[in-house]
């Protein structure tokens, strides 16, 4: 009886500990922004972007076009027992550039100055069904009408 006691007591801690363990908080880094003394380093006019990706290290992410701005963000997210990740910190520097390649600004975005942007889904609905080409070709025999060719 003694040694089964010891057991369910020593589960029963084990249990215990994993829980407390379970709801402690965590957090997640993401991403690279560059501090303010390696930003000082580039000149708005002078630097270009080769220059600019020497002294700051690759961009998290670019323009869409060729040539387009660059984009450093970092995000720090907190992870708590079974409740959604969320994001307490998130800070973007904008490297853009101007039509000659030069740097143009450099500006730095925290949380306090982002926006919701909605997103829309630009998906078109089609009549088109599981059929074969073939199918769907001759299905639509039947709904020709020929005095439409006459006019």
């Amino acid at each position: 009886m003694a040694i089964s006691a010891r057991r369910v007591f020593r589960n029963s801690v084990l249990a215990s500990l994993m829980l407390l363990a379970a709801c402690s908080e965590s957090f997640r880094n993401h991403g690279y922004v560059p501090s303010d003394e390696e930003l000082q380093q580039i000149a708005v006019g002078v630097d270009t972007r080769d220059s600019v990706r020497t002294t700051l290290g690759a961009p998290s992410s670019g323009g869409l076009l060729e040539g387009g701005d660059y984009y450093y963000v970092r995000s720090r997210v907190r992870h708590y027992a079974w409740q959604e990740p969320e994001v307490i910190e998130r800070q973007v520097v904008a490297v853009s550039f101007s039509s000659s390649g030069t740097v143009a600004n450099v500006e730095r975005f925290d949380l306090s100055n982002g926006q919701v942007v909605p997103l829309s889904r630009r998906v078109t609905t089609t009549t088109v069904s599981n059929k074969s080409f073939i199918r769907q070709l001759l299905a639509g025999i039947g709904r020709i009408n020929p005095s439409s060719f006459l006019q």
